[in-house]
């Protein structure tokens, strides 16, 4: 029989209210905690914190304090990344920033989709799909990326777009749910 940890990895439905699952969330909020309260004058570059739980990241990174993440170690950081303030990325399945990419403040990158069903919601049932953004992608302020959606490389996500589909390379899409312009 497999974890819930297992079935999350694999892209099925698992239950996230599990106690291994739990642990993982701990360490992120840990982390994310004292990435958020560093002094201004350290966050030049990615701070210690989050360097130890994502899966990897490249050179000159920053994420701007406050940020969340659920669990921080699904986030895979090219070079170059520049995350705004108040970015929430909800990381039950992989993100994948490409180079060069920059996320305004307040954007959402949202991996976990609740079942629909409400006692299966109401036990904590849901699935987890991988969110990815390409090279030079600009991800405008206020913007939320849903679960299992691909942004190719230099695309632009307007302000505010709700962005339910993936989006070409080059494609700039506006609106919500998001259209290419």
């Amino acid at each position: 029989m497999r974890t819930e940890r297992q079935k999350m990895a694999a892209g099925d439905w698992y239950r996230c209210l599990d106690a291994e699952l739990e642990v993982l969330r701990q360490t992120a909020r840990r982390a994310i905690h004292a990435h958020n309260h560093r002094p201004p004058e350290a966050r030049e570059t990615l701070s210690p914190p989050l360097q130890g739980l994502f899966a990897e990241h490249g050179p000159d990174c920053l994420v701007e304090a406050p940020f969340h993440a659920s669990y921080g170690c699904h986030i895979h950081l090219g070079a170059r990344i520049y995350i705004n303030a108040n970015c929430t990325i909800l990381d039950s399945a992989r993100v994948e920033i490409g180079d060069d990419t920059m996320i305004g403040s307040g954007a959402q990158l949202i991996c976990a989709q609740h079942h629909k069903d409400p006692v299966k919601r109401a036990a904590g049932v849901e699935i987890a799909l991988p969110v990815r953004l390409g090279r030079q992608v600009w991800i405008g302020a206020g913007s939320i990326v849903m679960p299992g959606v691909t942004i190719g490389d230099a695309a632009i996500v307007g302000a505010g777009a709700v962005v339910t589909r993936d989006v070409a390379a080059g494609q700039t899409v506006v609106g919500a749910p998001a259209r290419p312009l």
